[in-house]
């Protein structure tokens, strides 16, 4: 190990040992309040290009299973923690997450006292920071984070390159608009269903052309509202929108909404992590959850968007259904039917489904 530093864009400095791969790395930095499952966090599509602070003080004391991937790699661009476990237990056969990290060539610091970094996210709003190696660099860093940086479209990134089936032998096919898919929503609906996986840039017709009777928008990184993603996801959706059930997690959910008129905007530091509260009429959910951005709830009035679930901490939206026509989203990760929980988001879908056969 080796010393590194994390600089953050209003200019504080962090000293602390490097683990992973050993590289200088640029990025947004968000924090997590997971107490576990960091591996499933930095294989997550919808953290590609960012810098992970885990506000969970040891990691790495379980090691790594390549079964609890969400992806077939690390997505964020590095990882910050309090301290790592060098030594990890042996009940995934003792692989290290640094390891993990080298083979995929990306980089962590430990030893920062990660509640320090947390409070300045949450004081100034996330913001851009970088891992470097040479104390020299750091002056140089500074400036460079001082000035903007213009946020680029990481979905093209992420998502397939060509349209892939997976059969299931289930007799009936949906799609996926693939704009940064787990796992584990890809094994959940293949309990059901036949599964295409579709680039983000799918034209409507091909996708009508495929024979899918239903659609979900994925989750995915970065801004829903970026002209990238509203000339294709977004456009797809209008195209499609009376021909067949969608659904939409996450940034699928807000590429719906702003197919509807709703604008988005960016939140303060996010929600990142597997403890948010929500309601749902006279109920209310503990969930996981990985964004940005959300939906301007001003702009939601006059347009056939329905609100039907909040964020009980900031009265965000985490839920909407279409008026009339079978079109939801949500803004949280619908439990995983592998851990044998029940889902309203997969309970949803499967009567739409049903009601269009």
């Amino acid at each position: 190990m080796m010393r590194c530093f994390l600089v953050i864009g209003d200019g504080t400095v962090f000293e602390g040992m490097s683990f992973g791969h050993q590289c200088a790395v640029l990025g947004e930095i968000v924090f997590t309040t997971s107490m576990s499952g960091y591996q499933e966090s930095i294989t997550d599509p919808a953290y590609k290009g960012q810098i992970l602070v885990s506000a969970y003080p040891l990691i790495g004391d379980y090691g790594i299973n390549e079964k609890y991937a969400m992806s077939d790699g690390i997505h964020t661009a590095g990882l910050v923690v309090r301290e790592y476990c060098h030594e990890p237990s042996d009940m995934y056969g003792g692989r290290t997450l640094d390891s993990y990290m080298k083979e995929h060539m990306i980089p962590g610091i430990s030893g920062i006292y990660t509640r320090d970094v947390i409070k300045i996210i949450r004081d100034n709003g996330t913001m851009n920071a970088a891992i470097v190696y040479d104390e020299k660099d750091i002056d140089a860093v500074k400036k460079k984070l001082k000035k903007k940086i213009e946020p680029r479209c990481l979905v093209p990134s992420v998502s397939v390159k060509k349209a892939e089936k997976i059969d299931n032998g289930k007799g009936i096919s949906i799609g996926i608009v693939d704009c940064g898919t787990v796992r584990s929503m890809i094994s959940d609906l293949s309990e059901k269903y036949d599964i295409m996986m579709f680039p983000y840039d799918t034209k409507a017709s091909e996708i009508t052309d495929s024979g899918v009777k239903g659609l979900i928008i994925s989750s995915g990184p970065g801004d829903p509202g970026d002209p990238v993603i509203t000339a294709t996801v977004v456009r797809t959706v209008k195209d499609l929108s009376s021909k067949m059930p969608i659904a939409g997690v996450a940034f699928g959910a807000q590429a719906i909404a702003a197919a509807f008129g709703c604008k988005m905007m960016k939140m303060k530091f996010g929600h990142h992590g597997s403890s948010q509260p929500v309601r749902s009429g006279k109920r209310a959910y503990i969930t996981s959850q990985n964004h940005l951005y959300t939906i301007d709830p001003d702009s939601v009035k006059g347009t056939d968007i329905i609100v039907d679930q909040t964020n009980v901490n900031d009265l965000t939206v985490e839920g909407f259904s279409h008026r009339t026509l079978p079109i939801f989203g949500i803004m949280y990760y619908p439990p995983s039917l592998r851990f044998g929980e029940g889902s309203y988001f997969y309970e949803k879908f499967d009567k739409m489904m049903e009601a269009r056969r």
